[in-house]
């Protein structure tokens, strides 16, 4: 059974850089999942933020934090990072990870399974 555990949230300052991770269970997970960071912010929906899959390889990103934030993960080990930087206060949110079966949907509706979470709080 598959399962992700989110880690590394905390409360940075504006301007400075935070990474976060997310570990998956399953030897296979790779095989068969791709996986997306999203986030969601009080009294807002889930937004998609990055994502990743491994046949083949490739990252994704939506347009507005592309350049800020990184996604990485490499066959063989069994954690996703996201590399934050130049933080903004518009930044705070509730960051998950989820798996989808059909690659990296923008749509959290595509995701079966989910983490629990990590609160990111950027402060002003």
């Amino acid at each position: 059974q598959v399962e992700l555990v989110e880690s590394g949230g905390g409360l940075v300052q504006a301007g400075g850089s935070l990474r976060i991770s997310c570990a998956f269970s399953g030897r296979t997970f790779t095989d068969y999942y791709g996986l997306g960071w999203f986030r969601q912010a009080p009294g807002k929906g889930r937004e998609f933020v990055a994502g990743i899959r491994w046949t083949p390889v490739r990252q994704y990103y939506t347009d507005s934090l592309k350049g800020r934030f990184t996604i990485s993960g490499q066959n063989g080990q069994n954690t996703v990072y996201l590399q934050m930087n130049s933080l903004k206060p518009e930044d705070t949110a509730v960051y998950y990870c989820a798996a989808s079966t059909l690659g990296v949907p923008r749509d959290p509706s595509a995701y079966r399974i989910w983490g629990q979470g990590t609160q990111v709080t950027v402060s002003s």
